[in-house]
């Protein structure tokens, strides 16, 4: 640690204000970015086939995939430059910054290339057939190209999120989603575009943000610096040590994503579209649960950097807190608009026993979902990214398949919904206890190194 006077917008005041504050605003950016993916898969909807729905559906398990690696390095630079800032550091913060997002646009170029290359093939093991997976494979073509950019949006919103600005990070969603909802019915129907319009309008969503992050980070907070290559050799080391177990963890989820489309994709295009509409209203009713994992991450980060623990614990137990309330408070919306969700997407029978699974049961599951959440951002700005990789793994790799197939079995494409559920509930549980006893004793554990 830098020897600076500690320095950053998180070391004193309300831990439960801070997590409040960062969520909510987190929140209300990345819920308002979910809100305009489902809006494109209404207006897809809209064209009146089915296929084209399950062909997005399939087209989002693949590029889960490669966004997740860029949410793996947006939390690595979050945690990295926030320890900077916290320590007082900020010539070290704006050179990280720089290392950050050129590390996240080329390892998102070398995945495009890769995902773009074996398109057909992914898809196939996904199981999509025919025209639907054509469909698929032609919107991924056009949306793709644009994630190395994506990424480096992401750093930029990750590097606001470390220095506490949690109104800028939120005007680059809200902004660059916007945009998207205004074009999107413009290009699927005015121009008569239909799918390849709704991939045209993440592609202008995706450069926007990361214009405006970019914006944001160098001429407001001017936490960018000209980074030279000893310096990328140096400061490679601690963001590569949270970037890889962190990519690794994100890769769990789009992989169980991958498992449970493979499951329901069994029961037919049908069940693929209602599972396609499940996962727009996962990240539309729980966005708050995913803005807070990258919120705390700046918070962690900042107290650990300053030596403040007392801290450190509190922010944990205020966000285990606001992740019950939040996600009582959604799945009760939930419920009570499931009715209405079926009728709007003008789905089958197969399609409205998949969604009614998750509203009205599984969607209750996401208070351990969130508390894993929770843990995650702990161990990832903590310096014990690898555990987040194996609770995630447990989940998404050992639990959710038999999971999802026994239950399948009994309760067709539903069941692969419960097994998720179920998982989620198994591992959360878990990973809370882990991470409360960590950060209890992290106190102790750095007075012996210091010793040491």
């Amino acid at each position: 640690m830098s020897n600076a006077a500690p320095g950053g917008r998180f070391l004193t005041g309300s831990t439960m204000g801070h997590v409040i504050r960062m969520t909510v605003t987190g929140s209300i950016g990345v819920t308002f970015l979910f809100l305009v993916d489902a809006a494109n898969l209404f207006w897809v909807s809209l064209l009146g086939e089915e296929r084209l729905i399950s062909a997005l559906g399939f087209a989002w398990t693949i590029q889960f995939f490669s966004v997740s690696f860029g949410i793996g390095m947006m939390i690595a630079a979050t945690a990295t430059v926030s320890r900077l800032i916290g320590s007082g550091n900020r010539t070290e913060a704006r050179l990280q910054t720089t290392v950050c997002a050129a590390a996240a646009f080329l390892l998102q170029l070398i995945v495009t290339i890769f995902g773009l290359y074996y398109r057909h093939e992914i898809l196939a093991l996904a199981g999509a057939t025919g025209e639907t997976a054509a469909l698929a494979a032609r919107y991924l073509v056009i949306s793709m190209p644009s994630l190395p950019v994506m990424a480096l949006g992401m750093v930029g919103s990750a590097v606001l999120r470390a220095e506490g600005d949690a109104y800028r990070a939120m005007m680059i969603t809200l902004a660059s989603g916007l945009i998207s909802m205004v074009i999107d019915p413009l290009l699927i129907f005015g121009l008569g575009l239909g799918l390849d319009g709704a991939a045209l309008a993440v592609v202008t969503a995706r450069v926007l943000s990361a214009i405006l992050s970019i914006w944001f980070v160098m001429g407001k907070h001017d936490l960018v610096g000209w980074a030279t290559a000893a310096d990328f050799r140096r400061l490679s080391v601690p963001f590569t040590l949270v970037a890889l177990p962190a990519v690794l963890t994100q890769l769990s989820t789009p992989f169980g994503n991958y498992i449970l489309t493979s499951v329901i994709a069994g029961f037919g295009d049908g069940a693929v579209a209602g599972w396609t509409v499940v996962s727009r209203l996962t990240v539309l009713a729980f966005g708050g649960l995913f803005a807070l994992s990258g919120a705390i991450g700046g918070i962690f980060g900042q107290n650990y950097g300053a030596g403040r623990f007392d801290r450190v614990k509190r922010v944990y137990r205020d966000a285990l807190l606001f992740c019950a309330v939040y996600t009582l408070i959604a799945w009760a919306v939930l419920v009570l608009t499931s009715s209405f969700v079926v009728d709007a997407f003008q789905l089958g029978v197969e399609a409205t026993e998949v969604i009614r699974a998750f509203t009205l049961i599984a969607a209750g599951s996401y208070i351990f979902t969130g508390a894993l959440y929770v843990a995650n951002a702990a161990f990832n700005s903590l310096g014990r990214a690898l555990y987040s990789t194996l609770f995630n793994w447990a989940r998404d790799g050992l639990l959710v398949l038999p999971l999802a197939t026994l239950l399948s079995g009994t309760f067709a494409a539903a069941g692969a919904i419960y097994g998720q559920a179920l998982s989620g509930i198994i591992v959360g549980i878990a990973a809370t206890i882990a991470g409360w006893i960590y950060v209890a004793r992290l106190e102790k554990r750095h007075r012996v190194a210091a010793s040491g």
